[in-house]
């Protein structure tokens, strides 16, 4: 669909002085070429001057039949004829051809002037580019100035090189020596030293042979070069490759089907095979029927030249239209470049490059880089000659007028630009949106047109010898006698009689059965009674146009304040102040400008840029107007432009109030967008007004999210008595729900209310109440906006209520939060620090979560937390790091519910003192031994924090014990238990010398207890520890063995007793 906008898109116009009509321009470089008709003389008019005074004239070598200008290099190629024979030249250093008085120097490609050309006397240059085959068309890089020519079947890529002085100088000298004598020699050595000095800078152009693809299956009748893009197209077939340099290499693809390409090239006598529609993007492409080749040069050994398949499009002729060859043509081929604004035009790698191609009756616009992917389809009212594509607008001309399409290349553009387009932060209109038709200026006889920066230039001629022929011929010719029988046959052969049909008959009659189709050349120009012109329009900016697009926009909002066409006309406008933005910054980083100047032009361009910005925001909040009182499928984007558009929420609630035939009825948008603000963690608060206005909103409209919008920490200023009254509405409409509670207490908490807010409080199990914290997490946690992760959260009222009301509320809510992921571990202990509760609920919080946990790195961190808590808590009895209240679960509270707590080992019943200074450090004591003695903790991460901890009194003593037992040092731990205390001992061995510790009974414990009772023989302990030693070691050892173990010393009597036990145990077994 193509939108149609009463919009000025040129400002003026002048007409360029020509003596001559007109044959061929084109323009560049600030310079319009015009050669004239039938002529061999090209006049350079300045498009930069008012009234496009002559720069030069020069005179060509033959009969110009095609020209183009190349920006890079600023020199022209043409195409001309002489005596029946076509030529490929390139005029540089034209500009110096000032009035036909300079000097002119014809040379070969490859081959340099010595003449003035090297010694300091500039001149132009006639450079003759030889070709095995007849050029048809030519196209110039403006990325690179290299120069692509298609021939028949065949292109040929000449890359743009620069000589300069000191090469020219070498390179002459080393010909000179090789060809002249000796005496001719020192003389050119002499001049060339005498003008190098004032002729460093010099840079000579030249051309160098590359690279050469064929396609035996095309005949180029335009191509294109950007970058290493190139496009072609015949009649009916564009094909756009990508020639990619590398070091590296290639294998030549040598095409298997030579026949078949034969066969297709000649056709069969008696059928005319027409080509269906066809269009492959990408990789698809290389599926054409058109191979293409690629034949070294063997000029060069720089590298090779690698080839891929980009786009090929191929058109069907329409049969309904008569046919008429000349209405099937493509035309206006092009490869357009794009430079963000984040890049350097000189990076040579556009951003984005284009490629357009037009029939007739419709123009198509494909993006190229990044995927390829069709643009726009442009539908034309009438048969357009030919368009030229521009960075935000398409000009295209018929033959009475002229008419400017908008263009998508500003999309492209911002999403190359911009990855944040298309997500909740930016917006941009698609690039898929609807082009729109601008005013259409009228003209007679529309030949041609060109475009250099905001210039386009016409070509138009007017015929008044005969009245204008319509577009399709009336007469047409017929079939041949030959194809109408041969076609006859075919129908008689499968049964049916054409003469018996009228309507075959009238098919058979048609001209598109014909296997050639003839051309009809351009008639040649009479040299009387014909009138031209040529013009200069200046078209508007795209900003002056913006603000034209903002006038009609506003004009057609009071009328259809919610038509689609408003939304069109405002994205249209969008894209071209994107378009603005582009063109600002590409001058900014071309400006190439004295020092003196510098400075304000700088500041020109900002306050320009400036201006430029605030109607991008302006725009942006338009749109964003549009969209939030769209249709439900588009809502979602008045938040980004919204966001763009740099507007508060207080002027965007301001912007869409209710209408007034419809009082409670909010646009779905601007919903979308308050939602989207409210969840928003955000330091921002709103005034006391602005909260009460969007409780007010979302009670008329959704009142479901009345919770969630309560919660968010810009609320925080709302009128608790009001909302109270809301809430407790919806109450009575809904129904109860826990979230619903909490938040009526919160609001009671802001009135000053405790009573009520501790019934709210006690209405629901604590565990619903949890469940309601998960659904509505920031009923307890606010999310800041600093950067800092530890800072990110705070507390809210309410958390800070219940830290001192019902800190086991919090906790398990804290805990939950955390395990569904809505807070950090580190967030979590920044909340409770903000609390003052990093000594006691804190670890509370720990205990329970490494309860809840399943996540290993999580319980390793808390075991150690908790293990340092303990041991400062043990340490520092009297200190700050005491908790001042009782801890929410005891250490068998933590036994009974947590495998890391492992049950207290018998033995450390006998260590532990029986009275304790404080109920503390009793509970820490037990505690942490409980987490030696579970499966979880890691001893080893432990016993740095160990050493603060003295083993002098008997529990500090079980702690080194358990550290050790833990890491296996059995001998060590035995040792050190008989010595501090021996009563123990048994205890200890019964717990852990058991299975393949079993031996250390009569390998350690024996020998031990032997030793320190043969020295100590009255110690009961002592002795009482060695019987019972002896009665296990009895148990589980032969007599043998037990018999190896009585000590020689003169006491086997005392262990006759239990080697007796022992034998008789081994008769029974």
């Amino acid at each position: 669909m193509v939108h149609i906008y009463n919009c000025h898109p040129f400002a003026s116009q002048q007409i360029v002085q020509v003596e001559q009509e007109p044959g061929l321009v084109c323009c560049g470089g600030g310079a319009l070429f015009v050669v004239a008709t039938g002529g061999c003389k090209v006049e350079v008019y300045s498009l930069e001057k008012e009234g496009c005074p002559l720069i030069c004239r020069f005179a060509t070598m033959g009969t110009v039949r095609r020209i183009q200008h190349s920006k890079i290099g600023d020199y022209l190629v043409t195409i001309e004829e002489k005596n029946s024979a076509t030529y490929l030249r390139a005029y540089t250093n034209w500009r110096y051809q000032a009035e036909e008085k300079a000097r002119v120097g014809v040379r070969l490609l490859g081959h340099l002037l010595r003449g003035a050309s090297v010694w300091g006397g500039v001149q132009m240059e006639i450079i003759e580019i030889p070709l095995s085959e007849r050029p048809l068309a030519v196209a110039c890089c403006s990325i690179t100035g290299d120069l692509l020519v298609g021939c028949e079947n065949t292109l040929v890529l000449f890359t743009l090189r620069r000589q300069n002085e000191q090469n020219l100088q070498n390179q002459s000298q080393q010909n000179l020596q090789s060809s002249w004598p000796n005496a001719q020699q020192s003389c050119s050595q002499s001049q060339a030293g005498q003008t190098s000095s004032s002729n460093q800078h010099l840079s000579v152009l030249d051309f160098e042979r590359s690279v050469i693809l064929h396609l035996p299956k095309m005949t180029p009748k335009q191509v294109a070069l950007c970058g290493e893009y190139v496009a072609v197209h015949a009649e009916l077939e564009v094909l756009v490759l990508k020639l990619e340099a590398t070091s590296e290499p290639q294998p030549v693809e040598e095409s298997s089907d030579a026949s078949k390409r034969a066969d297709y090239l000649q056709d069969p006598i008696d059928f005319l095979l027409i080509p269906r529609h066809q269009e492959l993007l990408g990789d698809l492409a290389k599926d054409c029927d058109i191979p293409v080749s690629i034949e070294k040069t063997g000029l060069e050994e720089r590298g090779q030249y690698t080839l891929s398949y980009v786009l090929f499009r191929r058109f069907s002729p329409e049969f309904f239209q008569g046919c008429c060859v000349e209405e099937m043509q493509l035309h206006s081929l092009q490869l357009y470049p794009l430079f963000t604004s984040n890049q350097s035009v000189s990076s040579g790698e556009p951003a984005c490059v284009f490629c357009f191609f037009s029939l007739p009756s419709a123009g198509y616009l494909y993006s190229l880089k990044g995927g390829v992917e069709l643009l726009s389809a442009y539908q034309y009212p009438e048969k357009v000659l030919q368009a030229v594509l521009t960075d935000h607008l398409l000009h295209v001309i018929t033959k009475s007028a002229v008419q400017c399409f908008t263009v998508r290349c500003a999309a492209v553009a911002a999403r190359v630009e911009d990855p944040y387009i298309d997500t909740t932060m930016k917006a941009c209109p698609p690039c898929t949106l609807d082009v729109c038709a601008l005013r259409m200026q009228l003209f007679i006889g529309l030949r041609s047109v060109c475009v250099y920066g905001r210039h386009v230039i016409l070509l138009s001629t007017a015929d008044t010898e005969a009245p204008e022929e319509p577009e399709r011929p009336t007469q047409r010719r017929g079939l041949d006698l030959k194809e109408h029988n041969v076609l006859t046959g075919i129908f008689l052969a499968v049964g049916i009689d054409p003469a018996t049909s009228p309507a075959l008959e009238s098919l058979l009659s048609r001209p598109f059965l014909s296997r050639k189709w003839t051309i009809s050349s351009p008639k040649e120009t009479s040299a009387a009674g014909h009138g031209w012109n040529l013009y200069v329009i200046n078209s508007v900016s795209p900003f002056t146009l913006y603000k034209e697009m903002v006038e009609y926009s506003e004009r057609f909002a009071q009328l259809h304040p919610q038509a689609h066409s408003l939304r069109h006309l405002l994205s249209e406008a969008h894209l071209l102040i994107r378009a603005s933005l582009l063109q600002t910054a590409v001058q900014q980083q071309s400006v190439d400008v004295d020092p003196a100047a510098l400075a304000d032009e700088n500041q020109t361009a900002q306050m320009e840029r400036q201006e430029i910005e605030e109607a991008f925001r302006k725009n942006c909040a338009q749109l964003g107007d549009c969209f939030s009182r769209g249709s439900p499928k588009d809502c979602h984007l008045a938040l980004p432009y919204y966001r763009m558009s740099g507007l508060s929420v207080t002027e965007v609630m301001s912007r869409n109030r209710p209408l007034p035939d419809s009082p409670h009825s909010y646009g779905p948008g601007f919903l979308f967008y308050l939602k989207h603000y409210l969840l928003e963690e955000t330091e921002h608060t709103l005034s006391q007004e602005a909260a009460d206005d969007i409780i007010h909103i979302f009670s008329q409209s959704e009142p479901s999210l009345l919770v969630s919008v309560c919660a968010s920490p810009c609320m925080i200023k709302v009128s608790p008595t009001r909302t109270l009254q809301i809430l407790q509405r919806l109450e009575e409409s809904a129904g109860v729900s826990v979230p619903l509670t909490i938040t009526m207490a919160i609001m009671m908490l802001h009135q000053g209310d405790i009573p009520q807010f501790t019934e709210l409080m006690e209405r629901h199990a604590e565990m619903l109440m949890v469940y309601g914290f998960i659904e509505e997490p920031r009923l307890l946690v606010l999310h800041g906006g600093a950067r800092d992760q530890h800072t990110l959260v705070h507390p809210t009222a309410l958390a800070q209520q219940l830290a001192h009301s019902q800190p086991g509320l919090l906790v398990a809510g804290m805990v939950a939060l955390h395990e569904n992921s809505k807070v950090q571990l580190e967030q979590a202990d920044h909340i409770f620090k903000e609390l003052g509760c990093e000594t006691s609920l804190q670890v509370d919080f720990w205990e329970a979560t490494l309860i809840a946990s399943s996540q290993d790195a999580v319980i390793q961190e808390l075991l150690f937390r908790l293990a340092s808590v303990y041991i400062d808590r043990l340490t520092n009895s009297a200190g700050d790091k005491t908790p001042k209240r009782k801890s929410l679960k005891s250490a068998d509270d933590l036994i009974n519910s947590s495998s890391h707590y492992g049950a207290l080992y018998p033995w450390l019943t006998v260590l532990n003192p029986v009275h304790f200074t404080s109920s503390q450090h009793q509970e820490a004591l037990h505690k942490l031994q409980s987490l030696l003695c579970g499966p979880s903790f890691s001893v080893g991460s432990v016993v740095p924090l160990m050493e603060r901890l003295s083993d002098e009194p008997l529990w500090g003593f079980s702690l080194h014990l358990l550290c050790a037992t833990r890491k296996g040092q059995y001998d060590r731990s035995i040792e050190q238990l008989l010595d501090r205390c021996p009563q123990a001992i048994i205890a200890y061995a019964n717990h852990q010398l058991q299975d393949k510790y079993m031996a250390l009974w009569w390998q350690k414990l024996l020998p031990e207890l032997c030793n320190r009772t043969r020295v100590a023989a009255e110690n009961s302990i002592l002795l009482g520890a060695l019987k019972e030693t002896l009665v296990v070691v009895a148990m589980e050892t032969s007599p043998a063995e037990f018999l190896e173990l009585i000590p020689d010393d003169g006491t086997a009597s005392y262990f006759l007793p239990h080697l007796l036990t022992c034998s008789q145990r081994h008769l029974l077994a």
